[in-house]
């Protein structure tokens, strides 16, 4: 703390001087501080600005970071989820519209041809399904060819541990298909409800001279079961639905989080405007002051050069 020592008469130290100095030296180091906040915005631009407050304000980002990257891969998640449950619907639409050229070909009013021409024209819709499993694809990978598992990193503990949702489309997955266990909508080995020898790709061998599934005395299970496929096929858009319902929940409860971080960093870190402006035009006054008494100290040993001159 400077103090006022006037030493007397005193030419050859002229403390005066040195303590308007070092207060003009104070006042300058502070100008250059209060401009570097206001043309940055942040009250810490080093460690040296404070040093538990970089340390906090470096762990919150990170962190933030982390909750960023977890808010992508939940849109990651959710593209899956509505690209695979359009096809999904797409596929729902196929099969009942195959189901109303089954109920028709089961009318004793259909003669053999036109119950062969609703065959060829389920067997179409089959082959369209077929389609929609080959082209419902994401990032390179099949999702409705019975293969397709992942695993979405959602957010981590503080412990940094990873915190994961899996989306399992694969045959293994024992919620998609109960009656079969076998979901497959691949046109060859889609079989309706585990039903022996009943696929879709045999509605192209309806002929006149052998009706097959649509023989009158099977064509009863075969309704039955691509009643119970619809069944399934709606199973696996309900399992895609309650992912998409709590990843709608994690990713609101991540913006919630990056806002709240966000905010909590800036009131650390970002500097107050209206007071780093306050503090400037104090210390510009200060330099001004202390100039003035840097040159007022400065004239007092000319002052004591006058005993010499006699």
């Amino acid at each position: 703390m400077p103090s006022a020592i006037t030493n007397g008469a005193r030419i050859r130290t002229n403390t005066a001087a040195e303590n308007a100095y070092n207060a003009l030296d104070t006042a300058n180091r502070s100008i250059a501080l209060r401009q570097l906040r206001l043309s940055t915005g942040k009250r810490i631009n080093s460690a040296a600005d404070d040093v538990a407050g970089y340390i906090t304000v470096r762990s919150l980002g990170e962190r933030n970071s982390s909750l960023k990257a977890a808010l992508n891969a939940v849109g990651d998640a959710t593209n899956v989820t509505n690209i695979a449950q359009d096809g999904l619907d797409n596929i729902t639409n196929l099969i009942m519209q195959i189901k109303e050229a089954v109920a028709s070909a089961a009318s004793g009013a259909m003669g053999t041809d036109e119950k062969v021409a609703l065959a060829k024209a389920a067997y179409r819709f089959a082959q369209q399904i077929q389609t929609i499993v080959d082209s419902t694809v994401f990032a390179g990978r099949q999702l409705l060819d019975g293969t397709f598992t992942a695993s979405f990193v959602i957010g981590s503990r503080a412990d940094n541990t990873l915190l994961t949702l899996g989306i399992d489309l694969s045959t293994s997955n024992p919620e998609l298909n109960i009656p079969s266990n076998n979901f497959d909508l691949r046109l060859v080995s889609l079989n309706f409800a585990g039903v022996t020898g009943l696929s879709l790709a045999s509605l192209n061998d309806v002929s006149a001279t052998n009706l097959g599934i649509f023989d009158f005395s099977v064509i009863q299970t075969t309704l039955t079961s691509i009643s119970i496929a619809l069944t399934n096929v709606s199973k696996v858009a309900s399992y895609l639905g309650g992912i998409a319902n709590r990843l709608t929940s994690q990713e609101d409860a991540l913006k919630s989080q990056i806002t709240n971080y966000n905010a909590a960093i800036s009131r650390i870190e970002d500097a107050d405007v209206a007071k780093e402006q306050l503090e400037l035009i104090r210390s510009q006054f200060l330099q001004q002051a202390s100039i003035i008494s840097l040159a007022q100290a400065n004239q007092t040993p000319q002052t004591f050069l006058q005993l010499l001159r006699g």
